[in-house]
C-alpha cells in the first residue's frame, strides 16, 4: 500500500516518520522539501506537487495549520482532488472547520473515492511514538479503508459519526485542554504565592480531581521554563476561534469561552504568532512578577511507551 502525506509541520512530520516506520511506502509533499529530508533518507518518495502525491498513492493524508490551507492544497492548481482516481482514500487530519471538511469530501466523493476526517490527540510526544489517539467522522466503509494506515499512525482510534462529527470534538476537546492550560497557570501562581512547594503542588494535583492531560503534561514544561510543548499561539487562537464559531452557530450562550479567546488573542499579540501555547502562562507570571520555575522538570516531553499498532475504540453505549 502506498500513503501519501502533505504538511511536515511539528505534527504531521511525526506522523508521516510513523508511517515508514511502520512498513508502508511513503510519499510526501510539503512547501519546504527540507522538511521530509530525514523522511527521504528512510525511504519515502519526494512529489513534487499534491495532484502527482494522490495520483501515485492508495491514500493521501494531509495535516495542515488552517481551513484555507487545506482548501488549497485540494482545489489549487495540481491539486490533490485532481489526482484522485476512482477507489482511492483521502484523510484529512489538521483540526479544521465541520462545514469545509464537508464541502470538500463532497469534491472527493463526487470523484467516486473516499474522504475522511482523523484529527490526533495527545501532543506531539504521542504523535512520535504513535500512541496518539484519532478521531474518526466519515462512513463505515471509509473507515475501515484507513484502519491499516490509521492503525500505524495512531493507537486509540474512535469512530465518531458522519463527515464533521470528529473535527466539532476535536475543536471542542483542544478548547478545553485550552481552558485548563489558563486554569493550571492560575492555581499553581496562587500555590507559588502562598508558599507552597510546586514540585509537592504538582503532585498534589496530579493525584487530586483537580487533575488534567493538560497539567500531567503542560506543567512540567512551564515549571522548566521552555514552554515548549510543540504547540503553537496561532494555532491555538484558530482552535478557540473554531469553537466560539460552533458555540455561536448552535445558539450556545458560551461564558468561559469568549473570556479564553480574548485570554490567547493577546498573549499571540505580545509573544507571537509562533510561541509555545503554554507561554500563555507567562502573561500571568509577568502580572505577578513571579515564574513558576522548578527543578527537575524536562525541557521537552517525550513518550517512553513503546509504539503499538492502534485499534478502534468501542463506546460504552454500543459494545
Amino acid at each position: 500500500m502506498k500513503i501519501g502525506f502533505i504538511g511536515l509541520g511539528n505534527v504531521g512530520f511525526k506522523l508521516a516518520n510513523s508511517i515508514i516506520e511502520s512498513g508502508f511506502e511513503l510519499l510526501i509533499n510539503d512547501l519546504d522539501k527540507n522538511a521530509g529530508k530525514s523522511l527521504i533518507e528512510k525511504g519515502a518518495k519526494w512529489m513534487e506537487t499534491p495532484k502527482e502525491l494522490s495520483k501515485n498513492s492508495d491514500i493521501s493524508i494531509t495535516c495542515l495549520p488552517s481551513p484555507t490551507v487545506v482548501a488549497n492544497v485540494l482545489e489549487g492548481p495540481d491539486g490533490l482532488i485532481e489526482g484522485m482516481d476512482p477507489g482511492k482514500l483521502w484523510i484529512e487530519m489538521s483540526t479544521t472547520d465541520d462545514k469545509e471538511m464537508q464541502r470538500l469530501a463532497n469534491l472527493v466523493i463526487d470523484k467516486k473515492a473516499f474522504a475522511i476526517e482523523a484529527p490526533v490527540s495527545g501532543g506531539c510526544h504521542r504523535a512520535a511514538t504513535g500512541n496518539i489517539a484519532i478521531l474518526v467522522g466519515g462512513t463505515r466503509e471509509a473507515f475501515d479503508l484507513a484502519m491499516p494506515a490509521l492503525s500505524a499512525i495512531g493507537y486509540q482510534i474512535l469512530h465518531i459519526g458522519p463527515i464533521g462529527s470528529a473535527s466539532v470534538l476535536k475543536v471542542a476537546t483542544n478548547y478545553l485542554a485550552s481552558t485548563h492550560l489558563v486554569a493550571v497557570g492560575e492555581a499553581l501562581m496562587v500555590c507559588k504565592k502562598a508558599g507552597l512547594d510546586l514540585p509537592t503542588v504538582y503532585e498534589g494535583i496530579k493525584i487530586s480531581s483537580g487533575n488534567s492531560f493538560v497539567h500531567e503534561t503542560e506543567s512540567q514544561v512551564i515549571m522548566n521554563g521552555s514552554y515548549n510543548i510543540n504547540f503553537t499561539m496561532d494555532l491555538v487562537c484558530k482552535d478557540v476561534g473554531l469553537f466560539e464559531k460552533l458555540a455561536q452557530d448552535m445558539n450556545v450562550p458560551t461564558e468561559v469561552s469568549p473570556l479564553i479567546t480574548k485570554i490567547f488573542k493577546e498573549g499571540r499579540e505580545k509573544y507571537g504568532d509562533r510561541a509555545w501555547s503554554s507561554m500563555i502562562v507567562k502573561r500571568l507570571e509577568d502580572a505577578c512578577e513571579e515564574d513558576l520555575r522548578a527543578p527537575g522538570y524536562p525541557e521537552e516531553l517525550v513518550d517512553d511507551t513503546p509504539r503499538r499498532k492502534g485499534y478502534e475504540v468501542i463506546p460504552n453505549n454500543i459494545k
